[in-house]
């Protein structure tokens, strides 16, 4: 049975560090990644551009990869975008027995606990927490940063292909080689201050922000 895949966030805009994540995924899973854009996510200030932007941007980064693909959920659902909401509502499309991976960036990990409702979670699907700058993989990270959640992982964890062989419940972890710096953040930070940001980015994105004068750009090259 193959498994579902997803990879939520906001996406504020896409970056290559977000697709070099995705794919990697795909490929030591054997597995479809379902990007979800975020609504309304309750735990992050509000995003800088809407969400049907946002969706659109991811649209045209995944192009033609059959690795990626984008699922627009958690735009259509009313009120804040809670994960365990979603992993609810996939575990009933999918029914009791195939897999299901949630994929976050180990550096949203500390702040799990935090989560609505987040130990349900476990109960629905799998978590696979990759490698970001400044949060490696291993125990001793997350020891430091969040206890409570490091707790709960450690009677979890797994190796990565072995989440695809059960329907929920486990945790792995992922190093991503080469490992890449960008975030959305930093190219948003860049837009402000007069950066290169255009290299963060697939070129098809970058157009459409320059297009939609999303993120301050508007006037610069619109026709790039």
């Amino acid at each position: 049975m193959t498994a579902r895949v997803c990879y939520g966030g906001t996406f504020d805009p896409v970056h290559l560090g977000h697709l070099a994540i995705a794919t990697a995924v795909a490929d030591v899973l054997s597995a479809p990644v379902h990007l979800l854009p975020a609504a309304d996510p309750p735990h992050r200030p509000a995003p800088g551009a809407s969400a049907e932007q946002r969706a659109l941007m991811l649209d045209l980064a995944v192009g033609c990869d059959p690795r990626l693909r984008v699922d627009r959920r958690e735009l259509y659902r009313g009120g804040p975008s809670y994960t365990v909401d979603t992993v609810r509502e996939l575990r009933a499309e999918l029914g009791r027995e195939a897999p299901l991976v949630w994929v976050l960036g180990i550096d949203s990990l500390r702040q799990l606990d935090t989560w609505h409702h987040w130990r349900e979670l476990f109960d629905h699907a799998h978590l696979l927490g990759v490698e970001r700058p400044g949060a490696p993989v291993g125990a001793d990270w997350l020891q430091q940063h969040a206890p409570a959640v490091a707790a709960e992982l450690g009677r979890r964890r797994r190796e990565p292909a072995a989440l695809v062989r059960s329907a929920a419940g486990g945790f792995a972890e992922l190093a991503i080689r080469p490992l890449r710096p960008e975030s959305a953040t930093e190219v948003r930070a860049r837009i402000a201050d007069g950066r290169d940001w255009q290299a963060l980015l697939p070129p098809a994105v970058t157009r459409f922000i320059l297009q939609q004068g999303l993120y301050g750009t508007a006037g610069a090259g619109a026709g790039v």
